[in-house]
């Protein structure tokens, strides 16, 4: 299954991932809303990553998430919304989640229905079954350094990957990181680029789908963006390190690289 759609089958449960004023001003018709920003993992050991992630399992159960529905999510654009909402049903298992490629703003545009009115959720008992090859923890990614069958791909800003923006008790990267800014991933409309130039842009920069890839951003939103890249372009072995700076910057018993900037 393709993990974007233009359209929303009529049998789809729609989740609405905005900040709930922009929900209020209008939605796709019949979308619950559910805002996961804020609701961040720092601690990838396994007791703080099994209660996090009933948490997540928790609030998709009570908007009605089922294995048995499809699945669509979306944000204004093709954005980090949405990619983490459907890297979060991936994870816990769900089988059929797509995202809206380009978001609300692209529907709104093409004169697409839109509603203010709300429709109550019918909460199930789901909390998924997570799958671990989804995920990266910190001592997955610490095993896997300087091994050239992985490729760590770091999705944060220039001046967070160069050390400039520190953001945790440390700045600077993951060593042998190789450095694609989440944004990459978009044409300006706020849709994906096509197939093939994302593919370019990815196997240029090394990563490539014999590898393991292992994403991270900051807390894992941004990682999740090029989790979704890399499922759109079929890769088999795609993890986001949830965790993400905001753990590997705290985590002094672990190594930080820092690049210098090209003058």
């Amino acid at each position: 299954m393709h993990p974007l759609t233009t359209t929303i089958p009529d049998s789809a449960l729609v989740i609405d991932l905005r900040p709930a004023e922009d929900f209020a001003r209008g939605h796709l018709p019949g979308a619950l809303h559910l805002d996961l920003w804020g609701l961040s993992l720092i601690d990838t050991d396994d007791a703080p990553l099994k209660a996090f992630m009933w948490m997540i399992g928790h609030l998709f159960s009570l908007r009605g998430v089922t294995p048995a529905q499809p699945v669509v999510v979306y944000e204004k654009d093709s954005g980090m919304r949405a990619a983490r909402a459907h890297w979060f049903l991936e994870y816990l298992g769900h089988p059929h989640v797509q995202v809206l490629d380009g978001g609300f703003d692209v529907w709104a545009k093409a004169g697409r229905p839109v509603t203010t009115e709300c429709v109550s959720p019918k909460p199930s008992t789901w909390h998924g079954t997570p799958d671990p090859s989804k995920l990266a923890t910190w001592r997955q990614v610490f095993s896997q350094l300087g091994k050239p069958e992985t490729a760590i791909v770091d999705t944060r800003s220039d001046a967070e990957y160069y050390g400039e923006a520190v953001r945790a008790a440390r700045g600077g990267a993951v060593p042998g990181a190789v450095h694609l800014e989440w944004t990459n991933n978009l044409q300006a409309d706020g849709r994906f680029k096509p197939v093939e130039e994302l593919r370019e842009m990815y196997v240029a920069a090394g990563v490539t789908p014999d590898k393991e890839v292992m994403t991270y951003c900051q807390g894992g939103y941004r990682a999740a963006h090029a989790y979704l890249a890399l499922r759109i372009l079929g890769y088999p072995n795609v993890r986001n390190y949830t965790g993400s700076w905001k753990e590997w910057g705290d985590r002094l018993e672990v190594p930080v690289e820092v690049v210098r900037r090209p003058s």
